[in-house]
């Protein structure tokens, strides 16, 4: 029986991919860089560390990585706080009550920095549901490596095969069949250019789920 849901918060939870997307790219045209959109896919589920540590060596950038860590979070940051209609995706908050009032452990799992963590957890106040959360900027590996869900089975005190992951993107599908953790995909609007192939079941909408049915995996 599943014990733990192990939630990615980026377009899982709140729809932050578009704000991403705009940071993103506002900095690679600060920075001369001409990242395609077909590049910019395999960057979703890594970590933003990660992604300037590749961008650096591949465009020989003399910019420092924490600066260009630092000035993507800036302009997120920015546009997060003032985009007033920004919500959690439809569906989630119903799963999440149900999923606690089953006595279901939940924990977030992300690549996105702490701050950026907290930020979102603040405003829609879902600390109170979340036993642990874990964010990609302490592990040297990003998704497609298994390490953040296997530090996360790790915090819950549950076994992989009592977990189950729900990601959108296919870096973070690889990384949780990676830990042999069962992963339940959701096919977001802003991850059409995603594989989603790896994932044991594709999901729609937040409405096909429910704490019965999680339970019931396995």
């Amino acid at each position: 029986m599943i014990r733990t849901v192990i939630f990615d918060m980026d377009g899982v939870i709140i729809d932050t991919e578009p704000i991403h997307h705009h940071a993103f790219f506002t900095e690679f045209a600060e920075l001369g860089i001409p990242v395609t959109e077909a590049e910019y896919a395999t960057f979703l589920g890594k970590s933003t560390r990660n992604v300037f540590q590749h961008l650096k060596e591949k465009y020989h950038l003399a910019q420092d990585v924490e600066a260009m860590v630092n000035r993507k979070r800036e302009l997120f940051n920015k546009s997060f706080d003032e985009d007033a209609g920004l919500d959690l995706l439809p569906g989630v908050r119903t799963l999440i009550e149900d999923l606690r009032r089953h006595n279901v452990l939940l924990v977030v799992a992300s690549s996105a920095s702490k701050a950026t963590i907290a930020r979102v957890f603040d405003r829609f106040q879902l600390r109170p549901y979340f036993a642990h959360i874990v964010s990609g900027e302490d592990f040297a590996e990003s998704k497609p490596h298994p390490a953040i869900f296997l530090r996360a089975a790790e915090l819950a005190e549950t076994p992989v095969a009592e977990c189950i992951v729900i990601e959108d993107a296919a870096n973070g599908i690889a990384a949780a069949k990676a830990a042999g953790i069962y992963c339940i995909a959701y096919a977001s609007p802003h991850s059409q250019s995603q594989d989603l192939h790896q994932a044991d079941r594709v999901i729609q909408d937040f409405a096909e789920l429910n704490a019965a049915s999680i339970q019931s995996i396995g």
